[in-house]
């Protein structure tokens, strides 16, 4: 892993000057987003917070900029062939939004299992779809043969100087907007956000008058490639993690050396943690992300004494969650904090046993939300039942409180819990 005393940029293929020409190409044409301090999430983790809002940019993620740069940087020929790319995620959307608006044919490449909304957002930005395969791999094979075949420009979602630069410009605005942020911390799929941002970062360190910035990336426990490929490690990369925007199986070759020369560290988070991020953000900054938009917030969680008494930036990197999937995390979060439950209550199957039981609820000024009655799948006698009954509280003391209520008046009580 990087230290401040390595020899920096000159070997690398982005530099801070490149970094910087991109913000001035790109700049009038993408969303300057706020760089805002939490002061709710200071005092929960302990270090000073910024949040960087990538998830207001127009396809509400910071994939824009590197695709926006590739796309000025191309020739007049090759603007009028066109560009291709492999993706069912936001580099889809950013480079088909800019491609449209400066005229320049695109042509995406999507697995045949793509979302089906997914499939229309991208249409909707000008660009036309062609499902192939039903993995990712698949869908890039074909979009490579495409590209030798129609003579298209593809533009690759990381691994290209062009895009690092691009993606490079986040650092640019979070340093120039709070310059004292001593800590990066930045989610890493295939390291082109983290690459960019960590040639920033060095330069401004080593420059006269700069102070040490740290970047430290984060990945999702279910996906540990960028870990593997710095650390030698060899976990496994598979699983349906929340974080699908940095589900990646095999990093850049290029965002590969500049991680391991200038990135500092590299964190893993949890699935939960990662939905109580989700949850987080939304409550407290009132601002809707992707899994991997929280993944930053999602390490100084999960680690709160790597980062404790620190200054440190958070990108938010995206904001494209299916709203089925958001309404079941923060569903899933209210559980675990004892504010829903699913009471699991054993009853004798007579007239007014559930009045009863719901008197109790009602001393306790508890809500119920559903109640299931179920009398033939239970290894109960044929005279009792189980009952479930869902239900509204305040907090887990609450909970505490309804649970002791109902078995000091004699029933079985147990909840029903979260895996």
């Amino acid at each position: 892993m990087a230290t401040h005393a390595a020899v920096a940029a000159p070997t690398l293929p982005v530099s801070i000057d490149d970094v910087r020409v991109a913000h001035d190409r790109i700049r009038d044409s993408i969303v300057r987003t706020p760089t805002l301090i939490s002061k709710t999430l200071s005092k929960m983790t302990g270090a000073t917070v910024y949040l960087k809002f990538e998830n207001l940019q127009f396809t509400a993620a910071y994939k824009e900029r590197g695709a926006l740069n590739t796309l000025l940087q191309l020739s007049d020929e090759a603007r009028a062939k066109g560009v291709i790319a492999a993706s069912a995620g936001n580099h889809a959307q950013g480079l088909a939004y800019h491609a449209n608006r400066l005229g320049i044919p695109t042509t995406i490449v999507m697995p045949t299992n793509t979302p089906t909304v997914k499939v229309m957002q991208t249409e909707g930005h000008g660009a036309n779809v062609v499902l192939h395969g039903e993995t990712f791999d698949a869908a890039y094979a074909h979009a490579r043969i495409l590209e030798g075949e129609c003579g298209f420009t593809f533009v690759h979602p990381f691994d290209d100087p062009r895009v690092i630069a691009g993606q490079g410009t986040v650092a640019i605005e979070m340093l120039e907007d709070v310059p004292q942020l001593d800590t990066l911390v930045i989610p890493i799929g295939g390291g082109g956000l983290i690459s960019g941002m960590s040639t920033v970062a060095r330069a401004l360190s080593e420059a006269p008058g700069g102070h040490p910035i740290e970047v430290v990336g984060v990945q999702a426990e279910l996906f540990p490639s960028m870990y593997n490929r710095i650390n030698g490690t060899d976990m496994a990369c598979a699983g349906d993690t929340l974080a699908e925007g940095i589900a990646v199986k095999e990093p850049g070759a290029i965002t590969s050396k500049i991680v391991a020369e200038l990135v500092d560290d590299i964190v893993l988070v949890s699935e939960r943690s990662l939905e109580e991020s989700v949850s987080l953000l939304l409550q407290i900054e009132k601002t809707v992300v992707e899994g991997a938009g929280a993944a930053g917030l999602a390490a100084l969680l999960s680690h709160p004494e790597r980062f404790a008494g620190k200054t440190v930036g958070i990108v938010l990197c995206g904001g494209n969650i299916d709203t089925r999937l958001l309404a079941n995390v923060l569903l899933r979060d209210l559980a675990r904090s004892g504010r829903l439950a699913r009471l699991r209550i054993r009853l004798q199957d007579k007239p007014g046993a559930l009045f009863h039981v719901a008197r109790i609820f009602d001393q306790e000024r508890v809500n119920i939300i559903e109640i299931y009655h179920q009398r033939v799948f239970t290894t109960l006698p044929a005279k009792g039942l189980i009952t479930d009954i869902e239900c509204e509280l305040r907090d887990r003391a609450h909970l505490d409180r309804l649970v002791g209520a109902l078995r000091a008046g004699g029933y079985e009580t147990s909840t029903v819990e979260l895996a």
